[in-house]
C-alpha cells in the first residue's frame, strides 16, 4: 500500500506541489485577511509590511523543518 502511494506521489509532483501550494496561500491569505482588521486596520500598508516580516520570519523559521520533510 505504501508502495502504491510513494509511486503515485513521483508521478504526480506537479499536482501535489500545486495542492499544497493553494492550501498554503489560501490559509495565509485568511490569515493575513483577519490581522487586517485587528493589526493597524487604521494603516494598511504599515499592516500589510508587518505581515509579510511575520511571514518571511515563519518561513524562514520552519526551513529546517520543511527540509527534513522533503
Amino acid at each position: 500500500m505504501f508502495k502504491k502511494a510513494k509511486s503515485f506521489k513521483k508521478r504526480h509532483q506537479i499536482l501535489f506541489a500545486l495542492i499544497i501550494g493553494l492550501a498554503v496561500v489560501s490559509f495565509w491569505r485568511g490569515a493575513w485577511g483577519i490581522l487586517d482588521i485587528y493589526l493597524l486596520p487604521n494603516n494598511y500598508e504599515l499592516s500589510s509590511w508587518i505581515s509579510m516580516a511575520t511571514g518571511l520570519v515563519v518561513l524562514a523559521a520552519t526551513h529546517y523543518t520543511v527540509k527534513e520533510l522533503m
